[in-house]
């Protein structure tokens, strides 16, 4: 049977959620990474085909590239492997989708939109919990008030983290926060704002972080002024601030090195298990200039979950050829209602 779409990263923790669930439901991804050996095993586990080769190796991707219809990448951090995977679909005319959260990401693809229109393809970008799940309720919100001038999105996660996204975190830990000012993208110390917010389960504290919506939001609803909201616990807050002071020190490749060290001696993820009893919580708040406000809430499965969950509907759709091409968010290409063809999903609105 023909390969319905190349993963890269297939081994990685998200990656092989994803595998596992693609191969459940009949689908033939070819496996992809760097790691021969671990795409082997992973191959003869799930009876699929494998390629070992590196992005960057810009004549084994357009191999790679050449039979598939759409690449998804969940290699991370996407600050690196996403430019020559985004370049390897444009010159093979290769639908792109990943499951990043990194804003440098989204404007990079974002910057690719003519491009993408002339290849008659999709740069789909963030297709995971980062960020289809806060992107739909950020446009069901413009569809509630679309006059909004003003969006806070939040979201609280009842599970821990991955290795990969432990990375992630690591390498931008000195960069401090984002947000959206009048459409541009501005600075903002880490933990710039705290703000209270009943996520569904009672009010908590939450602190700004540059998530990936900061991004997303803008072009899927055109609202100029944007902030993003996470629930930590009071340590990582604090760890947060500090960082406006350390970000020099976080950012030296030797303090980065001993940290990532530390993260691969722990598990690479939640266990399945775990995933099952968690869930995460999201929330969100749109105004006008008039003052008037609406807010929504989701209730979702466990964030892994959500993701390959996420991720193998954003793919199928595309394989279906429900393809809008150019730079899109999830919310742009399938509608803000696309988060609740979900199983597990409940939106609630709130005035």
């Amino acid at each position: 049977m023909a390969s319905n779409f190349l993963l890269y990263g297939s081994y990685g923790y998200t990656g092989s959620l994803i595998a596992r669930l693609a191969a459940g439901r009949g689908l033939r991804p070819t496996l992809a990474g760097r790691d021969k050996n671990k795409l082997a095993a992973q191959a003869a586990e799930l009876g699929l085909e494998y390629r070992a080769f590196s992005l960057e190796d810009a004549a084994a991707l357009d191999a790679a590239l050449s039979d598939v219809p759409a690449l998804l990448l969940c290699a991370g951090p996407f600050s690196r492997t996403s430019a020559p995977a985004i370049a390897g679909c444009l010159r093979t005319k290769t639908h792109y989708l990943d499951i990043t959260g990194e804003i440098a990401v989204f404007e990079a693809a974002a910057a690719r939109d003519a491009e993408a229109l002339a290849a008659s393809v999709i740069l789909l970008p963030g297709v995971g919990f980062d960020v289809v799940p806060s992107d739909c309720l950020a446009a069901h919100l413009k569809r509630r008030l679309p006059e909004a001038t003003h969006l806070a999105l939040g979201f609280q996660t009842l599970s821990r983290v991955s290795r990969g996204t432990a990375t992630t975190m690591v390498e931008s830990q000195h960069r401090g926060g984002l947000v959206r000012r009048g459409g541009a993208l501005t600075p903002v110390p880490a933990a710039w704002k705290t703000r209270t917010i009943d996520f569904g389960r009672g009010e908590v504290k939450a602190v700004t972080i540059p998530w990936g919506d900061v991004s997303t939001a803008y072009y899927s609803t055109g609202i100029p002024d944007i902030e993003v909201y996470a629930a930590f616990p009071e340590s990582t807050v604090r760890a947060m601030v500090a960082s406006r002071y350390l970000g020099w020190l976080l950012g030296l490749p030797v303090v980065q090195n001993v940290q990532k060290r530390l993260i691969q001696a722990q598990p690479p993820g939640p266990t399945d298990a775990e995933r099952a009893q968690g869930m995460s919580l999201f929330w969100g708040e749109a105004q006008d200039r008039a003052g008037k406000r609406a807010a929504s809430r989701l209730r979702c499965p466990e964030g892994y979950t959500l993701t390959a969950l996420t991720a193998l509907a954003a793919v199928e759709k595309v394989l279906a050829g429900q393809v809008a091409a150019g730079f899109q968010t999830p919310s742009k290409a399938y509608g803000p209602d696309f988060i609740l063809e979900i199983e597990g999903v409940t939106r609630s609105d709130a005035d």
